[in-house]
């Protein structure tokens, strides 16, 4: 019998780390229940990019063959300057990457990934319900009481807050709010045969990074369809407008780049627009019997593209310690747990956070500071993975999944 077989879980959130956690936690034996305020489950957006350290945790749950079946493997990742579009570097993705990292870096829309999340937690045995507010969570001697907005209690060993960005549940721990970056993103999934000749043979991910914007490019479902990202500075931002990005300002935001790129933004959704938010670091996630995990706990700008996966990172980790505590046993068993995975992940999390905002900074400078940039992209050895081996070679098990 699993050590979890008599642990009950409650998780506020049904994006893509809740089901994460609900399909680790029911794996391993617990009784687990996910709330989820939408009226369905489902995920706003476009193309999500993919690391060895999301794809090696998709494979030990059995999922990566069926994720990889709807995404697309990409050959290289591709830097550009989006004035000139000369490459600048990039990094293969094949058999030498894969072999180091234990797993491939791949592509796929990000309601494909959730929608196979969901339906493994549902298989596992995970209660998934919707149109579900969580009010409250507070802790009462060894269990978590988790309040719903129409008024019902649930009683739990723990509480997983995985709300979100504007996480209601943060309160309860820090009274930071969400900080803008000042950039908003546009985003645009199209049918290859509907956007420019050319970009149908696109095998890659390719990104063109300029002054104050940057622009991604890559194939979704099997090469059918191109997805784009534009992400760019907003004057109105600037300029200290409470209304800001809009069509207007992306109608001119690439005016100083290469034509090509100029001409890509007519294959991208006006009809929405994401700023781009995150949240300062915060050492402690942890209030009683819940934890934040997540974009509730660490939610990055997207520049390292780990968002998502660092959210399946804490479901595998806190699935993994809370069968090795509840092994050992004693009524303070969860309390351990959520004290090793608080102190776990913290680190890394926020290194994540604090990376992608450098990384953001260095995409997008101007003048003198661009062509010293350029010149570093040039001249990297791209035999090397001394930059990226903190991020793709990272495991919560005990050893790393590489030795570096």
């Amino acid at each position: 019998m699993s050590s979890l077989s008599q642990s009950r879980v409650l998780i506020a959130g049904g994006g893509i780390g809740g089901a994460a956690a609900a399909l680790a936690l029911a794996r391993k034996g617990a009784s687990v229940t996910l709330f989820e305020r939408s009226a369905e489950f489902g995920e706003v957006g476009a193309g999500l990019q993919i690391g060895p350290h999301g794809s090696r945790m998709l494979e030990s749950w059995g999922l990566l063959d069926t994720a990889l079946a709807r995404g697309v493997l990409p050959g290289n990742l591709v830097f550009r300057d989006a004035i000139t579009t000369e490459e600048l570097t990039r990094l293969d993705l094949g058999a030498d990457f894969q072999a180091r990292y234990g797993g491939p870096y791949f592509v796929i829309h990000r309601s494909d990934l959730h929608s196979i999340l969901i339906d493994a937690a549902r298989d596992a045995g995970a209660e998934l319900l919707t149109g579900q507010t969580v009010d409250d969570v507070v802790t009462e001697g060894h269990r978590a009481v988790l309040t719903t907005a129409d008024g019902r209690i649930h009683k739990a060993d723990v509480v997983l807050a995985m709300d979100g960005l504007k996480s209601r549940l943060r309160a309860k721990i820090s009274d930071d709010q969400p900080v803008s970056s000042g950039y908003v993103a546009y985003r645009g999934t199209f049918p290859m045969d509907e956007v420019p000749t050319g970009l149908e043979a696109l095998t890659d991910v390719v990104g063109y990074i300029g002054p104050g914007c940057h622009f991604i490019q890559y194939p979704l479902r099997g090469g059918t369809m191109l997805n784009q990202v534009a992400v760019f500075e907003s004057p109105g931002f600037k300029a200290g407008k409470s209304e800001w990005g809009g069509p207007d300002e992306l109608e001119h935001a690439y005016d100083h780049c290469h034509p090509s790129v100029q001409s890509a933004t007519d294959h991208l959704w006006c009809d929405r627009w994401w700023p781009m938010y995150d949240r300062a670091p915060i050492d402690n996630w942890v209030d009683g019997r819940m934890i934040l995990l997540g974009d509730a706990a660490h939610p990055p700008l997207q520049y390292l593209a780990s968002g998502a996966v660092m959210a399946i990172e804490d479901a595998k980790c806190i699935a993994d310690y809370a069968d090795e505590e509840l092994a050992i046993g004693g009524a303070d068993a969860w309390d351990r747990t959520l004290a090793a995975v608080n102190a776990e992940r913290a680190p890394r999390c926020n290194r994540i956070l604090t990376t992608g905002r450098m990384w953001g900074e260095l995409w997008h400078l101007d003048g003198t500071a661009r062509i010293a940039r350029n010149e570093l992209f040039r001249t990297r050895d791209t035999s090397s993975y001394r930059y990226t081996d903190w991020l793709w070679a990272y495991s919560s098990d005990r050893a790393p999944a590489v030795a570096v």
